[in-house]
């Protein structure tokens, strides 16, 4: 973010194709390191600082567009042919008028806004470690989006396909490049080299329609030559391409082979979930008491079979999920923060490992945590069909309890265990005293899940574990110097 100024100082004075190309880079790296941390980090100075780095970036794209099919033009045409010459006139001209554009823009550029962002912004950025699990994460939705890239560039060859691929691959280089250290060690040759390779691709596909747009050829003869020529360092490029990445020696799966697998996705999903929430929550350690004991609970009904059941959905999954954010909303207020955590989570985009589906789902249960008790006609639960709002209900039943049994942020109650018969549904807590203010409250919030369950709840305190105390091992005390020994007499 420092180099940004300087960069814009460099380039305002004419503008050069290299100093247009480093402010560019530098603007490039900002708004890469801010699409990765706006996943994990919800302040919105993350969002105003891409956008303002992308208005300056974009007000440049032109003119380095220009500059850079000069420099394609001088290196495919010869110098003495006259195609060359009226392309190489017409791009000249073309260069000064966006250079006029991009001055103005760079003198509109808040250079007193972009410091205060890097004085602020790099503080919060420190609180997560380069190379952990959550960066890998990170790593590896830009890889599923860029394999998916690839395979249709690969099938169709289309101009438009290419050019998304080349930013997919951008994408997924810049997460490598700025949060996973160990991995651009050793990634970072390859993935520059095909970034580059299919920016040749771009730049020549680019090059070739502006140059139909203008119809510069003398005849026939000379367009058949230039597309020739284009054509072929078109193909040379994408040769190369195919040979890196198609068949048993392509890179893709090397790069897979070192980012999360199996249930360490999933596991990183959550912990993308938690991080996220901490920036927000006021008292994160409460919402992690909260969530060990929704588990527990949820455990104890499944063992009991009276936890919901979904075909395809990771239920314990979502509600663990509800129980890290249910309180992000206390961010903006404490009254009625239930409804703000709600808009927080329809907001957020689902984490690789977590559904869309799964995380509207959280976003209800995390709803009716607190508050009036919710009916099938809520306007929260308008949009889901009939057996997931009965999954919501029943999940927020049990977030409800779980949070009340952490009354006022106590910590009191340790762990919960379950049992059930045909009547009645018994909860045992560690630390539960019946006799206080906290207990009101926990028989209070047990009513939606005993309405859902149909049965009374009672909570009681877990018995004692009886210790039984260690007993030393008599052993006779050595003899020390000041202590003589009898000799022992002979019989």
């Amino acid at each position: 973010m420092q180099r940004v100024p300087v960069e814009c100082q460099r380039a305002g004075s004419d503008l050069a194709a290299d100093p247009v190309h480093d402010l560019r880079v530098a603007l490039r790296r900002c708004r890469s390191m801010a699409d990765g941390l706006m996943a994990i980090d919800p302040d919105p100075a993350w969002k105003e600082m891409k956008k303002a780095g992308r208005n300056l970036f974009r007000s440049l794209g032109e003119l380095r567009d220009l500059q850079v099919m000069m420099e394609w033009v001088q290196k495919l045409g010869p110098p003495e042919d006259s195609e060359t010459q009226a392309l190489l006139t017409l791009l000249r001209e073309q260069e000064q008028q966006h250079k006029l554009t991009a001055a103005e823009a760079i003198r509109a550029f808040d250079v007193r806004q972009w410091r205060k962002w890097s004085r602020d912004l790099p503080r919060r950025a420190a609180r997560v470690k380069p190379g952990s699990l959550v960066f890998k994460h990170l790593a590896l939705e830009r890889w599923t989006f860029a394999y998916d890239l690839h395979r249709r560039a690969m099938r169709t060859r289309s101009q438009a396909s290419l050019h998304q691929l080349r930013i997919g691959i951008k994408r997924f280089r810049y997460i490598v490049e700025n949060f996973l250290p160990q991995q651009h060690e050793a990634w970072s040759v390859d993935l520059k080299d095909l970034q580059d390779m299919l920016g040749d691709i771009h730049d020549l596909d680019v090059l070739w329609d502006r140059a139909l747009e203008v119809n510069t050829f003398a005849s026939t003869e000379s367009r058949a030559r230039w597309q020739k020529i284009v054509h072929e360092a078109r193909e040379k490029r994408l040769e190369g391409y195919r040979a890196r990445m198609v068949g048993p020696q392509s890179l893709w799966p090397v790069w897979r082979a070192d980012l999360p697998q199996g249930k360490q996705i999933e596991i990183a999903a959550m912990t993308r979930l938690r991080l996220w929430s901490s920036y927000l929550d006021p008292d994160v350690a409460h919402s992690r008491r909260v969530a060990q004991l929704a588990r527990q609970l949820f455990d104890g009904l499944t063992r009991a079979n009276l936890a919901p059941v979904s075909p395809n959905q990771d239920l314990r999954a979502v509600l663990q999920a509800a129980a890290l954010m249910h309180d992000v909303g206390r961010s903006k207020r404490d009254k009625q923060h239930h409804k703000t955590s709600y808009r927080f989570i329809r907001r957020m985009s689902a984490p690789l490992g977590l559904s869309s589906t799964q995380l509207q789902l959280a976003a209800v249960v995390s709803r009716f945590h607190r508050g009036a008790l919710p009916t099938l006609r809520h306007g929260a639960l308008r949009d889901l069909a009939l057996d997931q709002k009965k999954i919501a209900l029943h999940l927020a039943g049990i977030l409800r309890l779980a949070n009340a049994l952490d009354f006022n942020s106590a910590g009191v109650v340790g762990r919960v265990s379950v049992e059930a018969d045909e009547k009645a549904l018994t909860i045992r807590a560690q630390g539960y005293n019946p006799w206080t203010r906290a207990a009101e409250k926990n028989t209070g919030a047990a009513y939606l899940l005993a309405l859902i369950l149909r049965r009374a709840i009672l909570i009681k305190p877990a018995p004692r574990v009886k210790t039984t105390p260690r007993t030393r091992s008599k052993q006779t005390p050595r003899p020390t110097s000041k202590q003589t020994t009898r000799p022992t007499p002979r019989s």
